[in-house]
């Protein structure tokens, strides 16, 4: 049987983070979302991991469950660190997300990183560490540990960022490339821009949600269908097995906030071909762009989009259940009409993601209206029409209307085929 699970998540101990980003409220969002397996997050944390060991226990291997319920939910060991530093003459900000087998392996982790920087500051610590030296650590813990970079093209704190990256994963991780199996594709790229970069071809692409706050998990997620264990999913991950690694639910990448170029003081948006005409210097103010994803993907690709490997995981590209049900009913998703809409879905249906991938048009209908129905179906086919986002704005989707019409006065009408 096939099961969901979002590894890169953050508790209430990170920075910007929901107060609600406990282990209880993460277990009822898993399951209303249908998420078998939720990843802890902060684990480097010294109060989020207390609570770790405090309301979690031991479920099948490698994998916990809380003590005072019985729940289908499982926890997985992880934490996100910023590995900030200089290499190559400048200065890195690259994230990374750790997996971890075990609580042992976790002391270990955390005793050596207590010695380097305040684990106490932030869920998720900002260290001054080379990310080959932190893999060093993780895989001194425990070879089981897994080492992926985070949100893989950020601009900011990203291995392949334009602004603090590296032009490959051998180029930061050195010797201890041959470790790394797996990226997080992150919110402002899909799989199909990676599959452009043929380094990434013996690497599994991963997607996860990233998420402040409990309604956001399962925002990306990925479907395995495998034993349930911290080893079956560490083997599918790093066999990239299709029949193990079944596909990788995403956001579309336009809605991402670092998809297209663009200043946000200026509010200014746009394309990589656009901010080549100004040398990616705004044109309103003369302060370098904040370069997107899509144009270092361009700058990094040596294969034209399209491109398909022959070993490539598939993917889906969903939006979450309550912005399809605001835009249906025209209002916003902090409604009373869009959660009653939203509840009434769940408690019939069962969970987020069975409506949003399984569920047919008419059973739908019968539950919720023809317009939220249609808006569901419409999503599953990928038909929409987005306003990309830029320099941490959101992109804006538009599931009915025939057109959208951008900030900087262009139109963006994107049809996504599910792979």
């Amino acid at each position: 049987m096939s099961f969901i699970a979002d590894f890169h998540i953050h508790s209430k101990y990170s920075r910007a983070t929901s107060p609600l980003m406990d282990l209880e409220n993460l277990d009822k969002w898993a399951k209303i979302k249908g998420i078998k397996i939720l990843g802890t997050g902060d684990f480097t944390h010294p109060e989020w991991f207390k609570n770790l060991e405090d309301k979690l226990k031991p479920a099948e291997a490698g994998l916990f469950k809380l003590k005072k319920m019985e729940s289908p939910t499982r926890f997985i060991l992880t934490s996100e660190i910023s590995c900030i530093y200089s290499k190559g003459g400048k200065v890195r900000k690259v994230h990374i997300i750790v997996f971890a087998p075990s609580i042992e392996a976790v002391k270990k982790i955390n005793n050596k990183l207590s010695q380097i920087g305040n684990l106490k500051a932030d869920g998720r610590p900002i260290l001054g560490l080379d990310a080959k030296e932190l893999a060093k650590i993780v895989f001194d813990a425990s070879e089981d540990c897994m080492v992926i970079p985070a949100h893989l093209w950020t601009p900011w704190f990203a291995i392949f960022g334009s602004k603090s990256g590296f032009n490959s994963i051998e180029e930061c991780f050195e010797d201890y490339t041959k470790h790394i199996y797996a990226v997080e594709t992150g919110l402002s790229s899909d799989p199909a821009m990676n599959w452009r970069l043929s380094q990434l071809d013996r690497i599994t692409l991963i997607s996860n949600s990233d998420a402040h706050s409990p309604q956001k998990i399962g925002r990306e997620a990925n479907v395995f269908e495998t034993e349930i264990s911290y080893q079956g999913i560490f083997d599918a991950i790093k066999t990239k097995n299709p029949k193990k690694f079944l596909y990788t639910i995403e956001f579309f990448p336009e809605e991402g906030k670092y998809h297209y170029d663009g200043h946000k003081v200026c509010d200014l948006v746009l394309s990589p071909q656009e901010s080549k005409k100004y040398n990616n210097i705004c044109p309103r103010c003369a302060k370098p762009l904040t370069i997107g994803v899509l144009n270092r993907v361009e700058e990094l690709a040596d294969r034209t989009e399209g491109y398909r490997p022959s070993n490539a995981i598939p993917f889906k590209s969903l939006i979450p259940l309550e912005e399809i049900i605001a835009e249906s009913v025209g209002t916003s998703t902090v409604s009373k009409m869009v959660q009653k809409q939203y509840d009434n879905l769940i408690e019939n249906f069962g969970t987020e993601f069975g409506i949003l991938l399984d569920r047919k048009k008419e059973e739908l209908e019968k539950i919720s209206s023809p317009e939220i129905a249609d808006g569901i179906i419409k999503v599953r086919e990928g038909k929409v029409q987005i306003e990309p986002g830029y320099d941490g704005v959101y992109g804006k989707i538009n599931i009915f209307s025939k057109s959208k019409i951008s900030v900087s006065g262009r139109k963006f009408v994107s049809q996504k085929t599910l792979f």
